[in-house]
């Protein structure tokens, strides 16, 4: 969810964003809904597609952009520095300005320097991604009324193959994880405050949806609706699932059982009545984690239960910023320090990381330098940051010192509303 304070309230509510797109930072139900392949594998006569230039030279990309053709969409690529490695970028296909798919972009892991690369077509609204384990398969949500999750393969060559869509059973669907079994993809159903789980099959497409979880209590929080599951995640040891629920200021915690596809609640914390709790980060120690709670302007540091799975949140603290509306926060691989997307001021919070986890201690905020950071990650080494910004259609990149500090690294990348970024391996 995007808010803002509105006139009557001061504090938003779900139906009040100032994201740029109707609604709450999502398309709105006037628009016409974008197709979705219809259910079942293949959903539509499958995709087979060239990368052309994901890998390729920012030099040469940028003097001959890569062009994707039809019917083949074959573009052959030259060898990649071995020092590039390869972004996929988050977007909505329906709103004004937004992309056409799921974008593909280089960057240099000795300066940051960002180089946009072609798109991978036939996923309609991809505001969230995900990685399979094996880094074979990338599985995007569909955030659109008819929710679903779509899976493509990414072959090593370049390759990608669009492997067809599922319904999630709930609509508006902001983000989506896979179990570290790789046997599981669970999805977080925004708007109708719904998790659900689907199998994943041994070449990474989807099968029928197992288990549909709806957050049917506790009550709405203040100026909230009804329930809106904004994101599922597991726990670093793999023994639960836990949903954050910014409707009705809530994580919950459930067991997956991995034969059946199911998910069974074993406890649940609640968060300040209007707190609007919307992404959760583990520490990698797995005993602590860390909330952005994006109605009050507050991050939550949390004790956790790895054989209970229970998440005991701790008091609100300073986010940096007097107002702003929190989006997420990463946690640098070693676990030393933690960063925070602010929305609304456009910065970026640095928080040194102390008592195993257990405490954040504000040190900093910089300039995002784009509009709306909506997500950020980490490249796989933790040398540096990527910001996601929505209504600058930005991405920003930071190399991270030792000390923690972040420097703009290149320019900031054109992608049409950047609303997520996601480092491959």
């Amino acid at each position: 969810m995007n808010a803002e304070p509105t006139p009557a309230s001061g504090r938003p509510s779900a139906e009040n964003s100032p994201s740029g797109l109707p609604g709450p930072g999502r398309p709105s139900a006037a628009r016409p809904n974008p197709e979705i392949p219809a259910p079942g594998l293949p959903a539509a006569p499958t995709r087979r597609t060239l990368l052309g230039g994901l890998l390729a030279g920012a030099a040469a990309l940028a003097a001959a952009p890569v062009a994707l053709t039809t019917p083949a969409h074959a573009v052959r690529r030259t060898p990649a520095p071995t020092a590039t490695r390869t972004l996929l970028l988050g977007t909505y296909t329906s709103a004004e300005g937004g992309g056409t798919g799921i974008g593909t972009a280089t960057y240099d892991t000795a300066t940051g320097a960002i180089t946009p690369g072609p798109v991978i077509t036939g996923v309609e609204n991809p505001s969230y991604l995900a990685l399979h384990p094996s880094g074979a398969t990338v599985y995007a949500v569909a955030e659109q009324d008819a929710g679903a999750v779509t899976a493509v393969a990414l072959a090593p060559d370049g390759t990608y193959e669009v492997l067809g869509s599922r319904p999630t059973g709930g609509s508006g669907p902001t983000h989506l994880s896979v179990h570290p079994s790789g046997r599981w993809l669970l999805s977080a159903n925004y708007t109708s405050g719904s998790v659900a789980v689907h199998p994943i099959a041994e070449d990474g497409s989807l099968g029928e949806r197992t288990d549909l979880v709806t957050h049917s209590s506790p009550p709405p929080g203040p100026g909230q609706n009804g329930p809106h599951a904004h994101q599922i995640t597991t726990s670093p040891d793999g023994g639960h699932v836990l949903a954050v629920d910014l409707g009705t200021d809530t994580v919950y915690t459930y067991r997956l059982d991995t034969s059946a596809g199911t998910l069974t609640e074993v406890s649940r914390a609640a968060l300040a009545p209007g707190s609007g709790p919307r992404h959760l980060t583990f520490h990698p120690g797995g005993r602590a984690a860390y909330l952005a709670c994006e109605l009050d302007n507050t991050t939550v540091v949390c004790a956790y239960d790895p054989e209970s799975g229970t998440l005991t949140p701790g008091a609100g603290q300073s986010t940096g910023a007097d107002t702003g509306y929190p989006a997420q926060l990463v946690v640098t691989a070693d676990g030393s320090y933690a960063y925070l997307a602010n929305r609304g001021p456009n910065s970026l919070t640095r928080y040194a990381v102390e008592d195993d986890g257990a405490a954040l201690r504000l040190l900093d905020t910089v300039p995002v330098g784009g509009d709306w950071p909506r997500q950020l990650a980490l490249s796989p080494d933790s040398s540096l940051l990527f910001a996601a910004n929505q209504r600058s259609s930005t991405v920003t990149a930071f190399r991270i010192g030792a000390d923690g500090s972040l420097t703009p690294a290149g320019d900031p990348l054109p992608a049409p509303v950047a609303v997520c970024v996601l480092p491959l391996p």
